[in-house]
């Protein structure tokens, strides 16, 4: 047996996304910049896309940018965000991914901004207070805050941080790869600049993704070439990605609160089972269903002899997850997510995150897995 417990790194294609792209494929070719019939049918299949999402997203057409991935609409909404506004300082957490972290970083590093990270407590929560104290004392801020951490699963309160970026007259960009397809999104009012999506998050294909940038703020392009996007982004588009990335939104809106009352229940199933059958084992992050993402459990397991292998050990089981542990060490090469929540280097934790063709058998394959490893490593 194999189970696949991965599904933050990405998920399976849906077979209804992958028809609606293979329909595509065989018909449309043309380039979609180009004028002739080929090309405007190429053409109206893209803007027919934005419209779809952007109608789900409750949002208009026209701020919705279409990218290579998550990872590029996060350093498009970075780079030109602070650079066209002539932003000196920006905020962050120490958990952001590194799509985020990296980049900020790389231009703290050049000389263009000041960077500061807003405290966080031993589950990921941001803390508020310390986060409107870093805005009143650097007036127009950039502020970049995900939604859900990748790794442990934390949400963050994007009204509340919205409305702190509003009252301090701060960017406010945020990192919605884990939960764009998870949670109703509704940007006519939230008070965010940008927001991104990946579309292999939400069983759609790779490579594509999109930007949303509102209507109130303007920004150049990151990548210069050609006219397309509207002058916002240069390079052909990728016609099948849009295609197959609108039609996994429009599905994941359509069976949303029947997959997360699944996907909770699986997620709650079994840490229950783990803590019944692993003795020791403990969660990193927060794991109020309320407050917490419900696609991602992050699992602390007790001290073991070659800790380093459990994942390979996993692997070898069976059974397809991530993770790590913290870094003891600056030369370790560990999760930055876990040192900064101050988890213990010496416990091995793994990310066990799920999809909707996830199943409850597959989870007690999981425990009674995990369960014989623990035994004959302690």
């Amino acid at each position: 047996m194999r189970v696949y417990f991965d599904n933050a790194a990405t998920t399976p294609l849906d077979p209804d996304v992958m028809k609606e792209m293979y329909k595509v494929m065989e018909t449309q070719f043309g380039n979609p910049s180009s004028i002739h019939a080929h090309g405007r049918e190429a053409r109206t299949l893209i803007e027919r896309s934005r419209k779809t999402i952007a109608g789900l997203l409750h949002t208009s057409p026209a701020e919705i940018f279409f990218t290579s991935s998550g990872t590029e609409a996060d350093n498009t909404a970075i780079r030109c965000g602070i650079i066209d506004h002539k932003i000196t300082h920006a905020i962050t957490s120490p958990t952001e991914h590194h799509a985020v972290l990296h980049t900020l970083e790389a231009m703290e590093k050049s000389g263009i901004i000041k960077l500061s990270l807003v405290n966080i407590n031993s589950k990921g929560v941001i803390d508020y207070d310390h986060l409107e104290t870093l805005l009143k004392e650097n007036e127009r801020s950039f502020v970049s805050l995900m939604h859900a951490n990748n790794e442990i699963g934390t949400l963050s309160d994007m009204e509340r941080i919205g409305d702190l970026c509003e009252a301090y007259n701060a960017i406010y960009h945020c990192d919605t790869v884990q939960t764009m397809g998870h949670y109703q999104h509704d940007l006519s009012k939230l008070k965010a600049h940008f927001v991104v999506c990946a579309g292999h998050k939400l069983h759609g294909p790779k490579g594509v993704g999109f930007l949303h940038i509102n209507h109130k703020i303007k920004i150049k392009p990151f990548i210069y070439g050609g006219a397309q996007e509207r002058n916002m982004r240069g390079g052909t588009e990728n016609i099948y990605g849009i295609v197959g990335l609108a039609k996994a939104l429009e599905l994941a809106y359509g069976e949303m609160e029947q997959h997360q009352n699944h996907i909770q229940g699986l997620k709650s199933y079994m840490m229950e089972q783990l803590v019944a059958n692993v003795p020791g084992v403990s969660f990193n992050g927060e794991t109020d269903p309320e407050k917490s993402l419900y696609t991602v459990l992050n699992v602390a397991f007790p001290e073991m002899e070659m800790s380093d292998m459990l994942l390979f050990n996993l692997d070898i089981a069976g059974i397809s997850a991530s993770g790590g542990s913290a870094c003891s060490s600056g030369s370790d090469i560990g999760s930055h997510v876990l040192t900064a929540i101050g988890a213990s280097s010496s416990r091995p934790s793994v990310r066990f995150s799920f999809s909707k063709y996830n199943t409850k058998e597959e989870v007690d394959f999981v425990v009674a897995k995990v369960r014989e490893l623990c035994a004959v490593n302690v």
